[in-house]
């Protein structure tokens, strides 16, 4: 475990007193860590720094199970000052000040995308434990269900169902068929144009909706233009469990399940908005996407492989997509079979205004073909700039890129 954490944070973590903390000290019963990201002059990071204070000294003073969790700060400060005065409000250590490539790392390997964020993990694999430690330091606030792991979407989702003619069906008719899991909010405009379409394709999904609306008022009226399942608004701790679960942060989100309730995608979203006719339904991932409006968002969710070519009709992208899908594959059954999500997302991109949009914003030469690497949340880019692109130069590329053998342009 020991090595492994090292691996992770580090050999030395620093406390508010500005002391060094060996990694190999915090402990051999340890088994769940908190990766808390923040900023101190992000007001509801502040917030919920005070929270979490009261929670972590209530779990460290009372809890059977208080030797069995740490958490670190991973700060995204661009002060030294003003980090080292957040951090001696806290009574756990933080990754130091200057380690920002380690700091990206974490933010990139755990898809964090906005802060406050608190993320717990297995301390002896890495694995996800809990996304949304938030929910957790607020709905169980004497840690009384550690270690917070996920339960069966089933168990979790258990209960009443509302239609929007005000009766009630029973979770369990939900068994053995494709769910969609709408996150969505009257007040957020976004999750209004995607119910849109997400109703006139409703006839091919059974969708349970959580809202997430600021009083029943406005979820009774938002509900009423819906012609799915959704969880009582009454019934805040069903829909913040679903939340925790998994690991919401930000709306709208529409995931997809299978028939056994296990995750097929996150990404409904984008896909009910590129194919509203779902053709392609269930949405299972696939291994190489071509670049438009829809899909872009994913391009801020992580490091991302872009091969740009020259292709203007539709088509025109195929033989893109079938040189760097042998690759993409096999990096996604890799990590899959870790149970890990894929460090890396593929596009290919045409010729067009989105296109020249990403090549204005990122900086990126003209040439065609041409193979990048984009991580948006480190403002980072790679790039192979060579004549032929062949699937040893993208497969080579890939390689080094996750063996951190590429040296980053700033974006």
């Amino acid at each position: 475990m020991t090595e492994f954490l090292v691996n992770l944070l580090g050999e030395r973590l620093v406390n508010g007193e500005k002391a060094e903390v060996d990694v190999h000290a915090l402990g051999s019963k340890l088994s769940l860590l908190g990766l808390y990201f923040g900023c101190s002059l992000n007001g509801p990071c502040k917030q919920f720094n005070a929270s979490l204070c009261e929670f972590y000294s209530k779990f460290k003073k009372s809890s059977e199970h208080k030797d069995k969790l740490e958490i670190v700060f991973i700060s995204s400060d661009q002060d030294q000052k003003q980090w080292q005065d957040f951090l001696q409000e806290m009574q756990w250590p933080a990754l130091p000040f200057k380690d920002r490539h380690k700091k990206m790392k974490l933010w990139n390997k755990y898809k964090v995308t906005s802060i406050p964020s608190l993320v717990f993990i297995d301390a002896a694999t890495g694995k996800v434990v809990c996304r949304n430690g938030l929910l957790v330091v607020r709905d169980d606030p004497k840690g009384l269900e550690f270690p917070w792991g996920p339960k069966p979407f089933a168990e979790v989702v258990a209960g009443p169902l509302l239609r929007n003619n005000r009766q009630t069906t029973d979770s369990s008719a939900l068994e053995a068929s494709y769910v969609g899991v709408y996150f969505s909010a009257h007040w957020c405009p976004p999750c209004r144009t995607l119910t849109r379409v997400l109703v006139e394709s409703y006839r091919k999904i059974e969708t349970p909706c959580v809202l997430c609306c600021r009083s029943e008022e406005s979820f009774t009226q938002y509900f009423s233009e819906m012609p799915w399942l959704a969880v009582p608004y009454t019934d805040e701790a069903r829909r913040s469990r679903l939340n925790r679960l998994y690991g919401i942060q930000g709306i709208p989100t529409l995931i997809l399940l299978d028939a056994e309730g296990h995750m097929i995608t996150r990404q409904g979203r984008v896909e009910i908005l590129n194919d509203p006719d779902c053709r392609l339904f269930p949405w299972h991932p696939r291994p190489v996407l071509e670049l438009n409006e829809s899909n872009a968002v994913q391009l801020h969710e992580g490091p991302c492989l872009v091969l740009f070519v020259d292709a203007e009709e539709e088509g025109e992208l195929e033989p893109a997509k079938e040189l760097i899908q042998p690759i993409a594959e096999k990096i996604m059954a890799k990590y899959k079979a870790k149970e890990e999500e894929t460090p890396l997302l593929f596009f290919v991109a045409g010729e067009d205004d989105m296109s020249d949009s990403l090549r204005d914003y990122t900086n990126l030469p003209e040439a065609v073909p041409l193979l990048t690497i984009l991580d948006m949340s480190a403002r980072a880019k790679y790039v192979k700039d060579v004549e032929e692109i062949t699937p040893a130069v993208v497969e080579q590329f890939v390689s080094d890129f996750l063996a951190e053998k590429l040296k980053p342009e700033p974006i």
